[in-house]
């Protein structure tokens, strides 16, 4: 369809946030090329305040641990009460994933795993996460960003929200500006270079600059294989090589 002077694609795929902090995500994912995507009608992303299903005259939505420690929790239903809301105007029953540091570490596999669903509730955790009976009755699945901690939710849900959105069709110009990405294909990116061609005596690659495009995707290849090698080697042992590269590279 069009809007004004613009062309406005047809949504089909829909990224829930439930989150205490529904501006900070917004004010991210409205810039840049997610913002365009979402403004083309190629991605919906809403922002839902999890307060607004709080309980009380205050909207409270934590409590104190059961068995004692530090810090609060965050309750089952205010959650439920949020899921609950999204699934009744859903078509498809969306995929639930809740941001957290004891998950699955987001990789590109599972960013294409994800693409695939036409929705996606992401749930921001907070002090310290979520009563974990509300995970077990929505078969949530948990996933981390790294290895680290952070005060909150949001900034992975991002994260993940970007990274999904970037594969679907549409959001960027070309496909196969991720598909020549790190990760895409299990290595990392090769090098890259813009003008000038020589830079404080550092100079481009002449196999760049000669126009050979056979020549410059050989060159792209074992600089890929390198860059992984050096950079990730766990990576680069589960790549697939040629009989030919394993040579080069010394892989059995």
């Amino acid at each position: 369809m069009f809007f004004g002077d613009s062309f406005v694609a047809n949504i089909y795929y829909i990224i829930d946030i439930v989150t205490l902090f529904p501006e900070m995500c917004e004010n991210i994912l409205n810039e840049s090329i997610i913002g365009r995507a979402r403004a083309r009608g190629y991605l919906q992303v809403c922002c839902h305040q999890l307060r607004d299903h709080g309980e009380g005259v205050h909207k409270r939505v934590d409590d104190c641990t059961f068995g004692g420690g530090k810090g609060m929790l965050l309750m089952a239903q205010p959650i439920a009460k949020a899921f609950d809301e999204i699934i009744e105007q859903t078509a498809v029953r969306p995929h639930i994933v809740y941001m957290s540091p004891r998950g699955r570490v987001l990789d590109q596999e599972k960013v294409k795993e994800l693409a695939k669903n036409e929705n996606i509730i992401v749930l921001c955790g907070h002090y310290e996460g979520v009563d974990e009976r509300v995970l077990e009755e929505y078969d949530v699945e948990e996933i981390s960003i790294g290895d680290f901690v952070l005060t909150g939710g949001e900034l992975p849900a991002v994260i993940l929200t970007d990274a999904v959105a970037r594969m679907l069709p549409g959001v960027l110009s070309e496909d196969v500006c991720f598909e020549e990405e790190s990760h895409y294909d299990g290595l990392l990116e090769y090098p890259q270079y813009t003008r000038p061609s020589a830079w404080r005596g550092r100079e481009v690659p002449q196999v760049l600059l000669n126009g050979h495009h056979e020549n410059i995707k050989k060159w792209r290849r074992e600089q890929s294989l390198k860059v992984t090698q050096k950079a990730r080697p766990d990576l680069f042992e589960k790549a697939e090589l040629t009989a030919e590269e394993k040579r080069a590279f010394g892989r059995k």
